[in-house]
């Protein structure tokens, strides 16, 4: 392995870490992180994929929901507690949680980014990150 791909590496470590440090990443995501292995090396990006679908749809259902006239809070409750794992019905309550997945989904695209286009790249294996938690 080549300075390069060690640099990408630990620059993949470092962006990780800060993750874990904004509370964007968790414990979940170690123990995700330790479910992927040779036999299936993309684990951590195809649940991170699916997770950016069911939220994206959840999110255009909650807003289609409340841009009904006659909204039907059961069912956007049910949505939100799908989404976040707690109950509103606040539109600010739906847009900061809209602000927080794009940020998260932001960040989350920019660290697979990392791993699949530069260190696999370089021929280099994704480093396993432990949260300090």
């Amino acid at each position: 392995m080549g300075s390069g791909a060690a640099q990408l590496q630990n620059q993949l470590i470092d962006y990780t870490t800060s993750l874990f440090n904004e509370g964007i990443l968790n414990e979940q995501f170690t123990q995700l992180q330790s479910l992927q292995d040779e036999s299936n090396p993309d684990f951590v990006a195809e649940v991170v994929k699916l997770f950016f679908e069911d939220s994206e749809r959840l999110l255009n259902d909650m807003s289609k929901s409340l841009g009904q006239g006659n909204v039907d809070f059961k069912k956007l409750d049910a949505h939100v507690h799908q989404l976040k794992g707690s109950s509103s019905s606040c539109i600010k309550c739906l847009q900061q949680v809209r602000n927080e997945y794009s940020l998260v989904k932001s960040k989350l695209e920019t660290m697979l980014k990392l791993e699949q286009q530069q260190i696999l790249a370089a021929g280099a294996s994704i480093p396993k990150v432990v949260s300090g938690f």
